[in-house]
């Protein structure tokens, strides 16, 4: 089976995971950490695509942000790695690809998954060990939005801005709802939709962004189609009928 086109819809918060060949180092020090950084910032600019949280693990990254319009995200995801694959080869002395084939995305449901997915990104490194709190780990946009530190990079997503009605407020709210462990299950959601491609939502969310991309946004239930199924039903029906 062909496989559909990566899901991109404009003006729609979307999940970015992009990971290193062999899940190998793609960030070894801090001028690796400075130069993606200010590639990104740099594309994201060109492209109108607004990043809201991010994070780079050594052999991987993760993204959150709005595309203006279907090919924004694309463009910026391909001119990063059109300038930082040649920096870092040169700068290690190898050759080839860095990434372990296309980046991974999906389109999540704002109102119900965006604090939970910028919280995913941010406790990245405490639930890989790296450290034991997000403001420890210098590489992502946490100290942004708990007041830390501010990092142009971001831009506030108006879901942030709805924490509180002043930068303080919204900071210690931000901070509140990192101190609160995301369930299992919510981990799980959030890697399972973005690897597969899939939305991540309520079924009245992938029913608007269904109309909206005019293609399938999640995954086919199994079994023949309701349709088909009673068309079926129907012929058997009436090869019973007497002659």
């Amino acid at each position: 089976m062909a496989r559909l086109p990566r899901l991109v819809v404009p003006h729609q918060a979307h999940h970015i995971i992009q990971r290193g060949t062999d899940r190998r180092v793609i960030f070894h020090d801090d001028s690796d950490h400075l130069a993606f950084i200010a590639y990104l910032r740099e594309a994201a600019k060109t492209f109108i695509v607004a990043i809201h949280a991010y994070v780079l693990m050594p052999n991987h990254l993760h993204l959150l942000a709005t595309p203006s319009d279907e090919i924004g995200l694309a463009r910026m995801m391909q001119w990063v790695g059109r300038h930082y694959v040649p920096y870092f080869n040169h700068k290690y002395e190898r050759f080839g690809t860095l990434w372990q084939g296309r980046y991974r995305a999906t389109v999540i449901d704002s109102e119900r998954y965006f604090l939970a997915c910028s919280r995913y990104i941010e406790l990245n490194p405490v639930r890989g060990g790296i450290c034991s709190r997000p403001e420890d780990f210098r590489w992502s946009s946490y100290a942004h939005h708990a007041g830390i530190s501010p990092d142009s990079l971001v831009t506030d997503h108006p879901l942030y801005w709805a924490l509180a009605n002043t930068p303080f407020g919204r900071e210690a709210a931000y901070r509140g709802l990192i101190d609160e462990a995301l369930s299992s299950e919510e981990i799980t959601e959030l890697s399972d939709a973005t690897l597969k491609g899939w939305a991540l939502g309520s079924d009245k969310f992938k029913l608007s962004i269904e109309k909206q991309a005019n293609r399938r946004v999640s995954r086919a239930k199994r079994g023949r189609p309701y349709s088909k199924l009673k068309t079926a039903e129907s012929k058997a029906a009436k090869s019973r009928k007497p002659a």
